[in-house]
């Protein structure tokens, strides 16, 4: 038996990595649930959202889907699917999309990928050069990695909470005259905000008339990867727009990244799609058949029809939803009854997504144990401790410390209804402990 020791091949990693290698960062995210398991090994039953993900305990998939998925590996589905992706979930992609958004993308346009990371990688990867910028608003999931990834320049724009902390092109555009990439996401991760139909439309606008003047300037144009990953959870007053459908001559310049990885519940199936300008939709097809990014086969057979199983989908979805909105009303309505008897917290109401902004103005306050809450990472460890209540904090998404003001993502995907509302009276007690 030959044993490894587990420090093998450490000095020579330091030599050895690549610039790349070694400017990423490890996720915050992972750190925290590290502390969240540390807690329950001892015995602490956690509040934990922190994680974007869904509990297959508190939110499994439709029993319909879960019958395609073990009829397609039955029927021997079980081989590399064609590189675009099996065309008859593209072709079920398409009809999708004409069914909720209007959209006929040519079935060129569609490629199925495994999630939705694939698509974002690939948008940075093959539109911006080392070095080229990409912009975006903050909070938002995951850019700051992607320029590690790919060694781009990034440029994170702060939004406001007036606007569930979603952008404006008056915001993002004065940053945006070198820019290869705006990113946006709506309904949005991690603040669960959604983008008004009119911003949506002033950047399709906006889109149009930029890229109008950079073709007469001989300049290359401006993209917009549009992650509507979690288009399908929406709540009532809020509807979900892609700037094409809104503005149809922005089509060239358009990346929609989605899947059914939110929508229905299922992360972990790996299946996503990337829609677009089949010019550029090709160049993802065969990038992905040198990283491998390729959603399983069955998984593709089951998705394509789940997704014509309309009626049955719809039951399904409509109940889903209404699950989701009543663990953040519970959260919001918890926090607001804290707010409104004088205690320092504040969430906005829930607009889509799985999220909630929550808000904990706490810096400066005395712990009972005497220490002060300097920063974001204080409050959220002394909530954590305190209350077994587990938030991530904005800097997560990109947001500098000195803009959180203690702002946090709650996530109800992993907690029950019966979690949060027993997690309330542990948070105000909290809260109220301070000096």
């Amino acid at each position: 038996m030959i044993k490894i020791p587990p420090d093998c091949g450490q000095e020579a990693a330091t030599r050895g990595l690549s610039d790349m290698a070694n400017s990423m960062v490890g996720s915050s995210i992972l750190l925290i649930a590290n502390e969240i398991r540390a807690l329950r090994e001892n015995g602490v039953k956690v509040a934990d959202m922190t994680v974007g993900d869904f509990s297959p305990a508190q939110f499994p998939i439709a029993e319909k889907f879960r019958e395609y998925l073990v009829e397609a590996i039955n029927a021997g589905c079980t081989n590399y699917p064609h590189a675009a992706g099996e065309m008859d979930l593209r072709l079920a992609v398409q009809e999708h999309l004409k069914r909720t958004q209007g959209l006929d993308y040519p079935i060129d346009g569609i490629a199925i990928v495994s999630g939705g990371r694939p698509s974002l990688y690939s948008t940075y990867r093959l539109l911006v050069n080392p070095g080229e910028l990409v912009v975006f608003p903050v909070p938002s999931w995951n850019n700051h990695n992607y320029r590690d990834t790919c060694q781009a320049r990034i440029h994170g724009v702060l939004a406001h909470q007036d606007a569930a902390f979603q952008p404006s092109v008056e915001l993002l555009a004065p940053h945006c005259t070198d820019a290869r990439l705006i990113v946006l996401n709506t309904p949005q991760n991690p603040s669960g905000g959604v983008m008004a139909r009119e911003e949506v439309a002033k950047f399709g606008h906006y889109l149009v008339a930029e890229n109008e003047r950079r073709k007469a300037a001989g300049e290359k144009p401006l993209y917009l990867l549009f992650d509507q990953i979690y288009s399908l959870l929406t709540f009532p007053g809020y509807e979900h727009f892609s700037p094409v459908q809104l503005v149809p001559e922005c089509a060239p310049y358009v990346l929609h990244a989605d899947g059914i990885s939110k929508g229905f519940s299922a992360t972990g199936l790996r299946c996503g799609w990337i829609v677009g300008p089949p010019a550029i939709v090709r160049k993802v097809v065969a990038l992905g058949t040198h990283v491998g990014a390729w959603a399983p086969r069955p998984v593709q057979v089951a998705t394509a029809k789940w997704l014509r199983d309309t009626e049955n989908l719809q039951v399904w979805h409509d109940a889903m939803i209404g699950q989701v909105r009543c663990r953040l009303d519970a959260l919001h309505q918890g926090l607001q009854a804290c707010h409104d008897s004088g205690l320092a917290v504040d969430s906005i109401e829930p607009q889509g997504a799985i999220y909630a902004s929550v808000q904990f103005r706490l810096v400066g306050k005395r712990t009972p144990s005497g220490a002060v809450l300097r920063n974001n990472e204080d409050i959220r460890a002394y909530l954590l401790q305190a209350a077994a209540f587990a938030l991530v904090p904005f800097s997560a998404f990109g947001v500098e410390e000195k803009d959180e003001n203690g702002w946090f993502r709650a996530s109800v995907g992993a907690v029950s209804l019966k979690d949060i509302l027993e997690a309330m009276p542990r948070v105000r007690q909290a809260l109220e402990a301070l000096s």
